[in-house]
């Protein structure tokens, strides 16, 4: 395996380990509204952002990563 694909692979890697992030994120703060009962309005705010950008990210890394590992590793087309 060469490395633009290595590189590839990894950067795919590391977009689901952001979306786990944020899943997980989103499920322990519901948990936690549902558990404390207060303040659900405000905190349904944090934790949507808290979950989503991380998410978000790691939907891009996955979708732009052959367009990312271009970016890093161009000596091998040469």
């Amino acid at each position: 395996m060469n490395s633009k694909k290595l590189a590839n692979v990894l950067i795919k890697i590391l977009g689901l380990s952001l979306c786990a992030h944020g899943a997980e994120n989103f499920i322990s703060g519901v948990i936690f509204m549902a558990t404390t009962g207060g303040g659900v309005a405000r905190g349904f705010w944090m934790i949507l952002v808290s979950s989503l950008v991380p998410a978000a990210i790691g939907v891009g890394l996955i979708l732009q990563s052959r367009l990312i590992t271009d970016k890093l590793i161009k000596s091998e087309d040469e």
